[in-house]
């Protein structure tokens, strides 16, 4: 299929060449497959666009000087290349900048003249594809303040709606109604038809059998960055678009091309500046400025990245050749990697993948380059797509995943009901979560989608992942043998909102006795850090007071081994005997971390290296000192220095900001040169002030086991990739799934969920090399999910001294009164960063 393929594509592969040594992401061993999210920006822009930036001067817009005059010739000059690319003119269409498609689409949900319920007219409506986007669909909330009526409209049903035909009287009446739908669905590439446009508008389709005139919004965003649109043939009164899903470059710029039939009935309260001919601050007086697209343009707008669409559009034809070939190209690869994915099978012959389509993409007109699937494993169960993100991810290969803004088509193509999404949200999974399944049902899917800069490589790429994944003789064997070595770990996420110890997520291995005996460690540290008499013996009757009997029955003790704390996090363990425990986890755990020139923490996901470097803590000397091979070693102070502090957020689920500093340009060049990057090292000031407005968090832990490989890992190999904190021996496997609190010492903790393990345990902790089997070995140990573990919420004793925790302490879990799997807490994926 492949070689059929490449004779009947020659053109196009002499232009994917070309467009290949243009793309940023080509340089970097990356499979980007996430095209309908964000096109990649190819280099000759960016150099088009700075040398234009260099070689002249852009003032605002909004006045009379030379360089302002530049900036509004060009960007009307811009206007009009838009419009010539959709072949249409400024007679026909007015161009209104905005920050992107969902701004867009708001400003019609604003301005568009609806006719609310209550009047002698009758009342507007506003009805909308289910196959549409977030951004459509919230629409609705703007209308129901206005008293207009909004209704769902499924595919099948605007097919049967000429059913709807109105009579010749009901048409003369001039209430407007707008209805919404994709040029192409952002979720499975379905392609609707543009011949619906004038359908409607004609009255040949009916969305609803209402008198009134109809016009149509057409949310292009998807459509317009691989295939071609041509508004010289279908008329749509408003057409949202993101110039990112395009070139890839500028973001936040968008627009709405609007009909200039219905322009003039816009509506519009607020003016911003740019928009008046003449008001009157004293009275309520204001006269509009005559251009449409200035008097909805408020402010003044991104006109450098206006600017840049011209050198997109100029890169675009240069490289391409025009839309048409990039619709046939793309198209070509959708088809290529749809055949054979369609005709994957495992051994009993079922099939590997789910595929959501209402095409059997043969045609390009009705088909994007768009796939939509789940895999499954033999027995046709779904593999939830987080895990198959996870795999990709170690193949270099960028999917994307969940509902994609687009719950309707969603619940259409899982068979995912109304009430099915309000039990899902009450079992914690909510949009954008890592949550793939919900009592074995999937709650989303894997989307793969082309851009006109893919190749054939990066198709076949793709689908050799999946085939390495699901069809190897290895995969179908479990590599994680039934002979169980325990880990408990007191681990913090990469991804988790504070990286020192103020909500502490640690995970603790378990080890066989016998294993822990041939076990040769790393040199231990012990530490004299103990409180007043007095204040400990109020302790030991705090917790003999407090304490739960266990109720774990039979078996040898389960004791703590050995100790391990990450001063710097995603780098090297340092081990010791005992180690202060406050409120907040281990002291000086996890409290220093990497970050880039943006302030952005390193994770070994994005850096491996990072294991190759060792900081190890001298409570005497009060110091940190950091090694690596090949490095002179350099030291921290302990004591806090925040002369230089800086407010930064970790990620995404960072529900808080953290107050950190730096920790000065030495530090800062030790690691830029070791790791060959910019980078800086940054310390969380235990400053505790800034967080009165947080929710009580304490420290955190999570208990987990390890199964040996086909070949097998050394215990330390198995430890060092969990990157324990407390290794614990334990003779039960998976016993810590049952249980509801723990106490080790004077130390008690809450069970809070399990634990979903990341990439880092991939990477091999004294080379930094990946291992892509050891992920996919654990989820198929554990029936296809990654979960190894659990959580542990800290309660401390309300002490103002910390509390040991000490090598030898014994384990008394207390087993949960109902001991069915819990339903997810939380939706942030847990790394052993």
């Amino acid at each position: 299929a492949c070689s059929v393929l490449y004779r009947q594509n020659k053109k196009i592969f002499s232009f994917q060449r070309m467009c290949n040594l243009n793309m940023k992401g080509k340089y970097f061993g990356i499979t980007y497959l996430d095209h309908a999210g964000s096109a990649l920006f190819p280099e000759s822009l960016l150099k088009a666009f700075t040398d234009d930036l260099r070689n002249n001067v852009y003032g605002n817009p909004h006045s009379q000087s030379i360089s302002s005059k530049l900036t509004y010739d060009t960007i009307e000059h811009v206007r009009y290349r838009i419009l010539q690319h959709f072949h249409t003119t400024a007679e026909d269409y007015t161009i209104i900048f905005t920050s992107g498609c969902t701004a867009a689409l708001k400003l019609v949900a604003e301005a568009f003249p609806w006719i609310p319920e209550g009047t002698e007219q009758t009342s507007s409506r506003f009805c909308y594809l289910t196959d549409s986007h977030t951004s459509v669909v919230g629409m609705r909330g703007i209308t129901a303040s206005m008293n207009v009526l909004s209704v769902p409209i499924k595919p099948k049903e605007i097919l049967l709606s000429e059913e709807n035909r109105l009579l010749a009287e009901e048409q003369n009446c001039t209430t407007p109604h707008l209805f919404s739908y994709p040029a192409q669905s952002n979720f499975s590439g379905t392609k609707y038809p543009l011949s619906w446009i004038q359908d409607i508008k004609s009255g040949k389709l009916c969305p609803m059998k209402i008198p009134g005139k109809w016009f149509v919004l057409l949310d292009a965003a998807s459509y317009v960055s691989s295939s071609p649109l041509d508004l010289g043939v279908h008329h749509a009164d408003f057409i949202p678009i993101s110039f990112y899903k395009i070139f890839g470059f500028p973001t936040g710029l968008g627009a709405l091309l609007v009909n200039n039939r219905i322009a003039p009935l816009l509506r519009k309260t607020y003016f911003g500046g740019g928009t008046a001919a003449a008001y009157l601050a004293g009275e309520d007086f204001y006269f509009p400025k005559k251009s449409i697209a200035e008097r909805f343009e408020d402010g003044t707008v991104s006109f450098l990245d206006i600017i840049a669409l011209k050198h997109g559009f100029d890169v675009l034809e240069k490289l391409t050749g025009g839309m048409e070939k990039i619709k046939q190209h793309t198209f070509a690869l959708a088809h290529y990697t749809y055949t054979v994915l369609s005709t994957l099978k495992y051994a009993n012959g079922a099939p590997v993948v789910r595929i959501y389509s209402d095409t059997d993409f043969s045609n390009p007109d009705v088909q994007g380059p768009i796939i939509n699937f789940n895999v499954l494993d033999e027995n046709g169960e779904v593999i939830g797509f987080s895990q198959v993100d996870k795999m990709a991810s170690l193949y270099n290969i960028h999917v994307r995943t969940g509902c994609f803004c687009n719950t309707g088509a969603c619940q259409l193509h899982l068979g995912i009901s109304n009430e099915d999404i309000q039990r899902n949200i009450q079992a914690g999974h909510v949009c954008g979560d890592d949550i793939d399944l919900v009592d074995g049902r999937p709650t989303g899917s894997v989307r793969i989608s082309f851009g006109y800069m893919s190749s054939f490589e990066d198709a076949q790429t793709f689908l050799k992942f999946i085939i390495a994944t699901r069809l190897s003789t290895s995969d179908t064997e479990i590599p994680f043998q039934s002979s169980v070595t325990k880990l408990t770990t007191e681990s913090v996420p990469d991804d988790h909102p504070s990286f020192n110890n103020a909500d502490k997520l640690s995970p603790i291995p378990h080890i066989s006795d016998r294993e822990l005996r041939n076990n040769s460690s790393v040199t231990k540290m012990t530490v004299n850090w103990q409180p007043p008499e007095a204040e400990a013996e109020s302790i030991r009757a705090a917790v003999s007071e407090t304490a739960v009997p266990t109720c774990r029955r039979g078996g040898k003790p389960i004791t703590v081994t050995n100790i391990y704390l990450y001063p710097i996090k995603s780098c090297s363990a340092f081990e010791v005997t005992e180690w202060p425990v406050g409120n907040q986890g281990l002291l000086y755990d996890r409290n220093w971390m990497v970050v880039n020139q943006n302030g952005v923490c390193i994770t070994q996901k994005q850096e491996p290296r990072l294991c190759l470097v060792n900081p190890s803590i001298d409570l005497k000397k009060n110091i940190m000192v950091i090694q690596a091979e090949g490095m002179d070693p350099i030291s921290v102070s302990l004591e806090e220095n925040t002369g230089k502090e800086a407010v930064i957020c970790e990620s995404k689920v960072c529900s808080h900001r953290v107050k950190t500093y730096d920790c000065g340009e030495g530090i800062a060049g030790w690691f830029s040169l070791f790791l060959g990057r910019p980078c800086r090292l940054i310390r969380q000031s235990s400053d505790m002030k800034n967080r009165s407005h947080q929710k009580n968090t304490k420290g955190m832990f999570s208990f987990l086991k390890i199964y040996r490989l086909e070949e097998p890992l050394e215990i330390e190999e198995l430890i060092r990739r969990f990157r324990a904190n407390i290794v614990i021996s334990a003779p039960e496997s998976f016993e810590e799934e049952e249980w509801a609190e723990i106490s080790i010492g004077a130390l008690r903790f809450q069970v809070m969920g399990p634990c979903s393990r990341c990439q880092i345990i991939c990477i091999d902790q004294q080379s930094g090399e990946r291992n892509k089997e050891f992920l996919q070995s654990l989820s198929a140990s554990r029936g296809r999910k990654t979960n190894f573990g659990i959580y542990l919420m800290n309660q401390p004793l309300h002490s103002s001294f910390p509390d040991i925790l000490s090598v030898g302490s014994q384990v008394l879990p207390v087993l949960k009164e109902n001991t069915e799997i819990q339903p997810p807490t939380s939706s942030e994926e847990k790394c052993s960063g």
